[in-house]
């Protein structure tokens, strides 16, 4: 399957994140809890995106490794970055006036979780969640 690229610019944005996401997550035949985690945290950081890095893409696709099968889906925005990775992976850390679980709890909803993000160049997280 190849890669599916979508605009996160407005809350319209996140919506068919999500609605992708859960797509490639049933084609993927994740289980419905696994669907409703990948989806929770497609949404988590679709909406980081658009808030905190002012916009962005995402993109998904169906992988496969050493036989198994999953959902990647990579958030990037050109915002002002994350000063200290560290910190804000911290549960209860807010930039804003969110409770401060969307990158920690995004980061404990999926198999695989990689935050890169350079102040003042932005932020890409890319996240994987393999079938059982």
């Amino acid at each position: 399957m190849t890669e599916q690229v979508l605009s996160i610019t407005a809350n319209d944005g996140v919506v068919l994140a999500r609605q992708l996401v859960r797509t490639l997550a049933q084609e993927c035949r994740l289980s419905l809890v696994e669907q409703t985690k990948l989806v929770t945290a497609a949404s988590e950081l679709a909406r980081n995106t658009l808030i905190y890095g002012g916009g962005g893409t995402m993109t998904a696709a169906l992988v496969s490794d050493r036989g198994r099968r999953g959902v990647r889906v990579i958030f990037l925005d050109h915002g002002p970055g994350i000063e200290d990775v560290d910190l804000a992976l911290t549960d209860g850390w807010t930039s804003g006036k969110g409770m401060g679980l969307g990158l920690s709890g995004s980061k404990r909803l999926v198999d695989d979780f990689l935050l890169d993000s350079t102040p003042g160049q932005g932020t890409t997280v890319t996240i994987t969640k393999w079938a059982r």
